[in-house]
């Protein structure tokens, strides 16, 4: 009975409500009665945590499935269960942009054979500034492709280091392990920074420079994206959650959006699964907010 009222309540002002109320084969004065009841605490209820994950998805920008948005929900002190959260988006037809097809490509570039594998697959650390990996990716504009070196650390899952310019030459991976060790994320003798075989990750310069910070340089398998997955995995959420759903029409256009996301939402406002659906900015306070009170 309450979907046929709905449904004549929502029609108000295009139809007659007497003739609805004809056709839907209930009485007006029923209806009447269903539209000025006051509501009920449940209903008030589910009211406030629809616009709560209302307010959540749409702070996301439309990429946060029931699981983040539920975890917001619990970080702003409401206790609410994550199936409650997942039906109320399927009800609002809330639903995560989705992530394309994608297909691994590797080119061989450089002799890199003498360098050894020192994370094997395991992106995993105990502390920040320990082991880093990098990767390059590709952004269209208008005006041509801006390409994206990246430097993440396993610990926080956090961009520590990024560098864009409109060519692959090595100082463009060179500027985003100098931001990395600038911002203090690379200690002499311990960091680890893992990466693919490409050439600009085993020409000499980048090699002068990682010896100069002191960084221990590993890389993966040639052709096996898997050795360097989570790189690859940032990559895949940048693409899904802003590039795809972005036309850039200048470089400029690409690198402040591109700055933006990781500086204002990937580092400071993205819950992460792997971090128990904290933000890499929070893990690292809370790390270093540890170690000064012990």
């Amino acid at each position: 009975m309450s979907a046929k009222y709905a449904f004549i309540n929502s029609e108000e002002g295009n139809y007659p409500v007497l003739k609805m109320c004809q056709w839907a084969e209930v009485s007006r004065s029923g209806y009447h009665s269903w539209k000025n009841r006051t509501p009920s605490q449940r209903a008030k209820r589910r009211a406030e945590l629809t616009r709560l994950v209302r307010f959540s998805f749409d702070e996301s920008d439309e990429t946060y499935g029931y699981r983040r948005v539920h975890a917001d929900l619990v970080a702003w002190g409401y206790g609410v269960d994550d199936e409650t959260v997942r039906s109320i988006m399927r009800t609002e037809g809330l639903v995560a942009c989705q992530p394309r097809p994608w297909r691994p490509t590797t080119t061989v570039a450089g002799d890199a054979t003498t360098l050894p594998d020192l994370v094997k697959r395991d992106f995993t650390a105990t502390e920040p500034a320990t082991k880093l990996v990098g990767d390059i990716t590709y952004i269209r504009t208008w005006e041509g492709w801006v390409y994206l070196a990246t430097v993440l650390d396993c610990f926080t899952k956090k961009v520590v280091g990024y560098a864009m310019a409109d060519h692959m030459r090595t100082e463009l991976v060179t500027d985003a392990l100098k931001m990395a060790a600038r911002n203090g994320y690379v200690r002499h003798g311990i960091t680890i920074m893992h990466t693919d075989r490409g050439c600009q990750y085993t020409s000499d310069d980048y090699a002068r420079y990682a010896r100069t910070v002191g960084v221990r340089r590993s890389v993966g398998r040639t052709g096996i994206c898997y050795d360097n997955a989570w790189a690859e995995s940032f990559n895949g959420t940048l693409k899904n959650e802003r590039v795809h759903r972005t036309a850039y029409p200048t470089r400029d256009a690409a690198r402040f959006d591109i700055t933006r996301y990781i500086e204002l939402r990937y580092n400071t406002r993205r819950r992460h699964s792997a971090l128990g659906y904290r933000t890499p900015d929070q893990v690292e306070k809370e790390w270093y907010a540890e170690r000064s009170a012990a």
